[in-house]
């Protein structure tokens, strides 16, 4: 049931194995930020074995004005996603020209956006669930428009919804189970739904409480649920690494403790993973959707950095492929955070990859 939903969806029969480029595609552009010659760091994707890739499509920059120059303030300074400075953008023949490249690349593009905020804040103009599924409309008809429909995979409306971290619009908190959150992803999917009622739509998570199993999900076409050993595990408190976006604080506490905290408690942590995993399995069984994780497994937030090893980040990546690829309702799947051109300790593991993919697309 599961696998001829997802090959209804998505087309194919074989899961596919995706990489997160969110905004960085587009924000890291100079030379040696890892996207400054998409030509090269789609090849280096196809070479590990990646035939898919998540990218912010900026729908709210799209549908607002194409061909403005957007000045957008940075998410942070700490991590490696994105611009660390204040940087300018303009989607009209940089959108167009990616998604023709990823397609010459035989790579399908998932849509999400991070609502990135520019000088104007042009995200708060959405007030209702259906102006947001306004500007995804008008994004999917400019791309309609330049002939690449065909090869967008999937619309995710909201990175990690209902995070104010990436829907400030909302104003208030509440969580993705809340009566609030269902009631606007049932009205926003059933509008655009109207308009495209064959791209497969949902709304990405963060989560991992067996809430989920008893919420209402039949609107959303597949799950998208994000899961890491620190979500699931109390590990990040126990470091005292607490998301810190423009100081060090957070990563001088994850290179003093990080890997020695998880080695001193290995088994604990695999098994707060392996338990998290299993959960997320439960919640496809239960609901028939299936699942595509794109950012996952072993920790939430990393980079190359003295004092900070890559080993014990990809074992506990090969854990999470491992554990989460036989439950067979997985229709894609990551294999880490960190499949990106900039992050260079991983990034630089091509066998590795090439392993995991393997693992994801084989039927």
């Amino acid at each position: 049931m599961l696998k001829e939903t997802a090959k209804r969806l998505f087309k194919t029969d074989v899961p596919f194995a995706i990489a997160m480029w969110d905004f960085s595609w587009l924000e890291r552009r100079w030379p040696g930020g890892g996207y400054d010659n998409w030509d090269k760091a789609l090849n280096e994707l196809v070479e590990r074995g990646y035939n898919a890739v998540r990218i912010d499509a900026y729908p709210h920059l799209v549908s607002k004005d194409l061909k403005r120059e957007w000045t957008l303030n940075p998410v942070w300074t700490t991590q490696d996603w994105g611009a660390s400075e204040e940087t300018t953008v303009c989607l009209k023949d940089t959108l167009r020209t990616f998604l023709r490249c990823a397609r010459e690349h035989n790579i399908m593009v998932g849509l999400s956006t991070w609502f990135r905020q520019d000088k104007g804040h042009a995200e708060m103009e959405i007030r209702t669930p259906e102006t947001h599924a306004e500007i995804w409309i008008k994004t999917l008809d400019y791309i309609k428009e330049i002939g690449e429909l065909d090869n967008i995979l999937y619309v995710d409306f909201c990175n990690e919804w209902p995070l104010l971290d990436w829907a400030p619009f909302l104003g208030e908190r509440f969580t993705f189970c809340d009566e609030k959150s269902i009631s606007w992803m049932k009205r926003a999917t059933d509008e655009l739904k109207k308009h495209y009622p064959d791209i497969p739509v949902t709304f990405s998570c963060v989560g991992n409480s067996r809430t989920l199993l008893d919420m209402d999900v039949s609107y959303l076409d597949f799950l998208e649920p994000h899961i890491w050993m620190p979500t699931v595990s109390g590990f990040y408190k126990k470091i005292g690494y607490n998301y810190e976006r423009f100081d060090d604080t957070g990563y001088e506490n994850l290179v003093m403790n990080g890997e020695k905290e998880y080695l001193s408690n290995k088994e604990y942590y695999e098994k707060c993973l392996v338990d998290g995993i299993q959960l997320l399995a439960e919640w496809s069984h239960k609901s028939g959707k299936p699942l595509v994780t794109t950012e996952c497994w072993a920790i939430v937030d990393y980079k190359d950095m003295p004092g900070l090893s890559w080993d014990w980040v990809i074992e506990l990546n090969s854990l999470g492929v491992e554990t989460a690829v036989p439950k067979a309702c997985w229709a894609g799947m990551a294999t880490s955070n960190f499949c990106g051109p900039q992050f260079k300790g991983m990034w630089s593991r091509i066998e590795w990859h090439k392993e995991m993919t393997g693992m994801i697309k084989k039927k």
